[in-house]
């Protein structure tokens, strides 16, 4: 069972995977101090000096300045300054992966692109074959 787990382990693709996860969760706390240390306090700045991260609603008795100051007293508060923060994470995360992904596509269309202006169809099986070719090697009739 071990052995089955190694072989199982260090395929090629659970090993990317595993980077993969890696440098995603490096990657989304960069986007996290971006947003949280860059983004927000400029558009905080520019909308008034707001700081979203500090935005709640208190669900018990009392006012509280901060959130930490609700939680040390115990009391129940809704954050929707911190989940518009997470909103804005997410976005920048999902376009970033978008334009990773778009040109990965790009990539892969080009080359199958290339490949397919190297080779012809055959006329009789009509299988891929190379634009040079007399003879196909599939069914091995004459071409043109």
């Amino acid at each position: 069972m071990l052995k089955e787990f190694r072989k199982f382990a260090m395929k090629g693709n659970i090993v990317d995977l595993a980077v993969g996860v890696v440098i995603g969760g490096a990657f989304g706390k960069i986007v996290s101090s971006l947003v949280s240390d860059i983004i927000m306090p400029l558009v905080g700045l520019l909308i008034g000096k707001v700081d979203f991260s500090n935005l709640f609603i208190t669900l018990g008795n009392g006012h509280f300045d901060t959130i930490a100051e609700a939680k040390k007293a115990g009391v129940p508060t809704l954050n929707y300054g911190v989940f518009i923060n997470n909103i804005i994470d997410f976005l920048i995360i999902s376009f970033s992966i978008f334009i990773v992904i778009r040109q990965i596509t790009r990539f892969t269309s080009r080359k199958e692109e290339e490949e397919a202006s190297n080779t012809k169809k055959c006329k009789y099986c009509l299988s891929e074959i190379p634009l040079e070719a007399t003879r196909c090697p599939h069914c091995t009739s004459k071409l043109d």
